[in-house]
């Protein structure tokens, strides 16, 4: 791995466990193994590297997301797999917790990745409701885009129960919550599948 990309993995590693504040730019370089001339040389300063992190944060979750939500399936199917795949549930969501990072919120350039990355993920889970509507799999009366904020709203509220109670079953039964009423909704049987575990 060159100098830069182990900057940049180091920046997110840093930035998923202590935050903005927390990750400086001696911590980086240690993590890196890389020296203060190196880390100058390849970017401006640390709001440059950890631009250059968020972003990939935000590429990595994109492609995550897609990888399940456009494979094969309904509607229903591919929004439970989604619900349901294998997450580190208790350390949070790298670009959810950024929301949560006051230096970032605060910088128009730092927050721009992680709010495309959400509307990105909302406008995603939207078609696919709204294809679930008009192939008659769900009702007419389901919303599909109050209904995608409903499914991002779950993931990212039951990351942070799950972590202020030091278990996974908190999220666990907000998914669970989440899938019964869509469950409910649909006007098709859902098929026979098994169930995943939905944390490590």
């Amino acid at each position: 791995m060159s100098t830069p990309e182990r900057l940049i993995e180091s920046t997110r590693e840093l930035l998923w466990e202590r935050g903005y504040v927390g990750t400086s730019p001696k911590a980086i370089q240690q993590h890196a193994g890389a020296g203060q001339g190196s880390m100058y040389h390849h970017f401006d300063g640390k709001p440059d590297l950890a631009l250059a992190a968020i972003k990939r944060t935000a590429e990595e979750m994109r492609a995550t997301a897609e990888a399940v939500l456009g494979g094969d399936g309904t509607a229903y199917e591919r929004i439970e797999s989604y619900l349901l795949r294998e997450r580190d549930v208790l350390k949070g969501c790298p670009v959810g917790r950024l929301t949560m990072d006051p230096d970032v919120i605060a910088s128009d350039e730092l927050r721009a990745p992680v709010t495309e990355t959400l509307d990105w993920l909302r406008d995603r889970l939207t078609g696919i409701v709204e294809e679930g509507c008009s192939q008659g799999e769900f009702g007419v009366a389901l919303d599909p885009r109050e209904t995608a904020s409903a499914v991002v709203a779950t993931v990212q509220g039951g990351y942070v129960l799950a972590r202020s109670s030091g278990s996974p079953a908190a999220f666990d039964a907000a998914v669970r919550g989440l899938l019964a009423l869509l469950a409910a909704a649909r006007t098709t049987p859902p098929t026979a599948r098994p169930r995943t575990t939905t944390t490590q």
